[in-house]
């Protein structure tokens, strides 16, 4: 690796002693200058790779210019030459960075061996970071998996907004892995290493939603027998994920407003204002702007959350990447559960291709480990991913001659009954398994859906 060395040296005999040992045994580029102030002026990030600095300078010392240098590039590496050594000094050199403390008379096979050293530590680190970053790619974009057009413009988004510390709300249907493109754009921000904080505003209930947030002081509320953080002080510095914020209580959002604004929050029973320093990503499957107009979603807040907005695409809208991803989870669940298969039929993957996933990529993984929890061999069929080998067209529940051959009653009980279980099943997934939302979406009262879920055999929570 041939390297970019600046010497920094008031004596013209020394800059000329070692430029000319570096020139004589390697390939590295030399700068010399004799002033420090001039030397920091040359300097710029991504210039150098070694720096050589004299410790005793007029107008600057050689401490004090390493300071500058490290503000500017902090992964520079500096070293200190001297012919008046002590160990304070060094201790010092050390302590602001320098790579190595070398004093006067040195010998030529010590600095050629230090250039050797520093060259390939920075090479290994540049290595090491490249590896990182590629593996923090796979694992930011290995869950979002498809080659659509629709996911390949999505991850250039969250490659786009990660970097950046500006709210995101992803929106999209149930099952579209809102979640998952919210750890994309973590793996690839600069809180990378920092905390991802996952909170559901629907799994937690209303009256203790806001002591999970902010936490509380002892002796708040009865049960609240000692302090506790909340998870936005343990997400300070990292990224809070608010998922499903359209069913967050309206009282709520008046104080997350305030967090988003100020970056400030009070414990439960608290009277001390706590900062934290957070990058916001929410999800929902509604519809805020209609939410809005009904007034059980303020406005101020979403214009505060939709600062970016990603929308993840149905699986209706990315038909094409279907056969990846059913191959992606038949490798998941077939070692999960230890059953050897290695691949899925032709006929298999048309028919999912061609099936409709009111559920999305959720309901699709759902139904390929069912698939591989019922093979025996060692090739997924359609009989393992659905039951009697019946399916859900993308047109029609069943064929016209399937009901045709039926008794009028018969053949109409059939379609009713399919017709319930399909509704209420997309009803449910869209409510996220709330059964009051959904009610109030299908227009009908909580208890006559409650009946019509248990007719139909369906669990909400599933």
């Amino acid at each position: 690796m041939n390297g970019r060395i600046l010497i920094v040296d008031d004596e013209a005999d020394m800059l000329v002693l070692l430029s000319r040992i570096i020139k004589e045994e390697t390939r590295h580029q030399v700068t010399t200058e004799n002033n420090p102030k001039k030397a920091l002026s040359l300097f710029k990030p991504g210039i150098f790779d070694l720096v050589f600095l004299d410790l005793k300078m007029p107008g600057m010392n050689g401490i004090e210019l390493l300071r500058q240098i490290k503000k500017i590039q902090p992964d520079i590496s500096v070293v200190i030459i001297t012919a008046y050594a002590s160990i304070e000094t060094a201790v010092e050199a050390v302590r602001e960075g320098a790579f190595e403390y070398i004093t006067k008379p040195f010998e030529r096979e010590r600095i050629l061996l230090t250039i050797d050293k520093v060259l390939q530590w920075r090479e290994m680190v540049s290595e090491n970071i490249s590896l990182r970053e590629a593996l923090a790619e796979k694992e930011a974009s290995g869950h979002l998996i498809g080659s659509s057009r629709r996911i390949k413009i999505l991850l250039d988004q969250i490659r786009q907004v990660a970097p950046t510390t500006a709210t995101v709300l992803i929106t999209g249907e149930s099952g579209t892995g809102k979640e998952l493109a919210a750890r994309a754009l973590c793996q690839f921000s600069l809180r990378k290493d920092k905390p991802f904080i996952t909170i559901n505003c629907t799994a937690i209930s209303e009256n203790v939603i806001e002591s999970e947030l902010f936490g509380h002081v002892k002796g708040a509320f009865t049960g609240a027998w000692k302090d506790k953080k909340g998870l936005v002080e343990i997400a300070d510095g990292g990224t809070l994920f608010l998922d499903e914020i359209g069913d967050l209580d309206f009282a709520m959002q008046t104080k997350l407003l305030r967090l988003l604004q100020e970056g400030e929050f009070k414990p439960v029973g608290g009277i001390r204002t706590l900062k934290a320093d957070i990058r916001f990503i929410a999800a929902t499957n509604h519809n805020l702007e209609s939410d809005i107009q009904k007034g059980v979603f303020r406005e101020d807040l979403f214009y505060r959350l939709n600062v970016i907005r990603l929308e993840m695409p149905g699986l209706s809208q990315r038909r094409e990447d279907i056969p990846m991803l059913a191959h992606h989870f038949l490798k998941k669940y077939a070692l999960l559960y230890a059953k050897n298969i290695h691949s899925i039929s032709e006929d298999t993957l048309r028919t999912l291709s061609s099936h409709v996933f009111p559920g999305n990529v959720r309901e699709l993984e759902n139904t390929i480990e069912r698939g591989v929890v019922f093979c025996r061999t060692h090739c997924l069929e359609v009989n393992d991913v659905f039951a009697e080998g019946n399916s859900r067209g993308s047109e029609a529940m069943e064929t016209e001659a399937d009901f045709l051959t039926l008794p009028f009653r018969e053949a109409r009980n059939a379609v009713m009954n399919r017709f319930y279980r399909q509704y209420i099943q997309r009803l449910l997934q869209n409510s996220n398994g709330n059964i009051s939302r959904a009610a109030e979406t299908a227009g009908i009262q909580r208890q006559y859906l409650h009946r019509l879920i248990n007719q139909a055999g369906l669990e909400p929570e599933e």
